[in-house]
C-alpha cells in the first residue's frame, strides 16, 4: 500500500507522523471519508469543499488548494491501482510542542491520504435491515464542538459506539442535549411516514452528510415530499420505514429501534427505492480517473 504523506507517496511502513503532531496529541485536525466506485470518486469535490470548510472553522490552513487536494486523491488511488476504494483524508495542525497553542505548529501541517477497501456492515444488514439502540452519550453541543466540523476528535462518537456494542448492537442512536434525535455514530438518519421523508435538521447537532444531501436530491426528483424536522424517538418508533445514510455505510435499512419493530420489520418499499436510485449515481457523479 502507498500512502500520500505531505506531497509524497510512501510505503505504508514508512508513513510516519511525529508523536508531537497535534493531531495525535489533541485530535487537532480535520478529516473526510470518500468512496470510489469503478474509477469514479463519488462527490469528491463536495467532500473536499467540506474538508476545507471544517479546516477554516478551526483556523487550520491546509497547505494546498482544493484542486491540488483532488489531484492528490486521484494520484493515491492510481498508485494503489484501486478502482473501488474508501479514501480517508486527514489534515492535522502538525508538529508543535506539548502545549495547546496552535501557533507553535504554524507551517507544519500534516496531510495524509489513505486509500483502501472498507466494508462497514455485512451484506445481510442491507438485505434484512439493522436494529439500533439509543445510548446515554448525547451528541456534542454545537456551542462546544460543532458537529458540522469533521474533526479528528471523534471521542463523542466512539463512546456512543462502545455503548452500542456493549449492549449487543452494531450502531447507536444519539440524541441532542434537548432530547431530540441527532444522528448515529457515523450516519445520518431518515424516517418514512405516510410516504414522506423526515430527517433532523443540520442545526440540531447533526453533520450535513453528503450522502444525506444526495438522498434528499433523489427524493425531490422522485417527487417524494421531504422534511428537515426535529424528531423524537416516538417519531422513530411509529415510523413506517427508517434508514441510515453515510459515505462508508451508504444506505442502511433500520428495522428495529430500541426493541420496537419498524413497519413490518423488513426494509421498506421507499428505502429499497432510494438504495436502488443511489447505486445508479455512484458511477456517474464524481471525479473520474483510470488505473
Amino acid at each position: 500500500m502507498k500512502i500520500y504523506l505531505n506531497g509524497k507517496l510512501v510505503p505504508k511502513e514508512e508513513a510516519k507522523v511525529s508523536v508531537l503532531d497535534h493531531g495525535f496529541l489533541y485530535g487537532d485536525g480535520v478529516f473526510e471519508g470518500v468512496r470510489a466506485y469503478n474509477c469514479v470518486v463519488f462527490k469528491l469535490r463536495e467532500h473536499i469543499r467540506r474538508l476545507f470548510e471544517s479546516a477554516h472553522s478551526i483556523m487550520l490552513e491546509i497547505p494546498m488548494s482544493e484542486k491540488e487536494m483532488i489531484s492528490a486523491v486521484v494520484k493515491t488511488l492510481k498508485a494503489n491501482k484501486l478502482k473501488d476504494a474508501y479514501i480517508r483524508i486527514v489534515v492535522s495542525r502538525g508538529e508543535g510542542d506539548l502545549g495547546l497553542d496552535p501557533k507553535k505548529c504554524r507551517g507544519n501541517e500534516t496531510v495524509v491520504i489513505i486509500a483502501d477497501k472498507i466494508s462497514l456492515y455485512p451484506k445481510e444488514i442491507y438485505e434484512k435491515g439493522m436494529a439500533i439502540i439509543t445510548v446515554p452519550t448525547i451528541r456534542n453541543l454545537p456551542e462546544a464542538l460543532n458537529p458540522q466540523i469533521k474533526s479528528l476528535n471523534y471521542l463523542n462518537n466512539i463512546l456512543a459506539k462502545i455503548e452500542a456494542i456493549n449492549a449487543g448492537y452494531q450502531e447507536a442512536l444519539m440524541l441532542d442535549h434537548l432530547g431530540y434525535v441527532a444522528e448515529c455514530t457515523g450516519d445520518n438518519i431518515f424516517v418514512v411516514k405516510r410516504e414522506q421523508f423526515y430527517t433532523p435538521p443540520q442545526c440540531m447537532g447533526t453533520l450535513r452528510g453528503i450522502t444525506r444531501d444526495t438522498v434528499l436530491e433523489i427524493a425531490r426528483k422522485l417527487k417524494i415530499p421531504t422534511h428537515e424536522h426535529v424528531l423524537t424517538r416516538h417519531e422513530l418508533y411509529i415510523s413506517e420505514e427508517c434508514f441510515l445514510t453515510g459515505t462508508a455505510a451508504e444506505i442502511v435499512p433500520v428495522v428495529e429501534v430500541d426493541g420496537r419493530k419498524i413497519g413490518n420489520g423488513k426494509p421498506g418499499k421507499l428505502t429499497k427505492l432510494i438504495m436502488k436510485e443511489f447505486k445508479k449515481l455512484l458511477r456517474k457523479e464524481g471525479v473520474k480517473y483510470t488505473v
